[in-house]
C-alpha cells in the first residue's frame, strides 16, 4: 500500500477482507460460548425463576459485548501488524 491513505492492492484488500471475516466469525463463536455457559443453565435446568431470569439477563448483556470486544480486538491488531515494517530495523522491505 502507498504511505498514508494511498491504493491499496489486490493482496492487501483481500488480506483485509479475511481478516474482517475471521474476527466476525470467532467473536460470534466467543460470544456464542459465552451465552451458552451462561444462560445454559437456566435453558436446560428447572431454576428458581430469577436465578433463571437473571442468567438469561447475563447471558444477553455480555455475550454483545465480548462480540464487540472480540472484532475491536482483531482488527486492532491486523491493523497494527500492516504498520510495521516487516524487517525489523529497515523501513522498507526492498531496502
Amino acid at each position: 500500500m502507498y504511505a498514508y491513505g494511498g491504493r491499496r492492492t489486490k493482496a492487501e484488500r483481500d488480506a483485509a477482507t479475511v481478516e474482517i471475516g475471521y474476527a466476525l466469525v470467532s467473536a460470534a463463536f466467543a460470544a456464542a460460548v459465552l451465552f451458552g455457559a451462561l444462560a445454559g443453565p437456566a435453558l436446560l435446568f428447572d431454576l428458581p425463576q430469577l436465578l433463571s431470569k437473571a442468567l438469561l439477563r447475563l447471558g444477553m448483556v455480555v455475550a454483545p459485548v465480548v462480540f464487540v470486544a472480540r472484532v475491536v480486538s482483531v482488527l486492532v491488531r491486523f491493523r497494527q501488524s500492516a504498520a510495521q515494517p516487516s524487517q525489523p530495523g529497515r523501513t522498507n522491505p526492498d531496502s
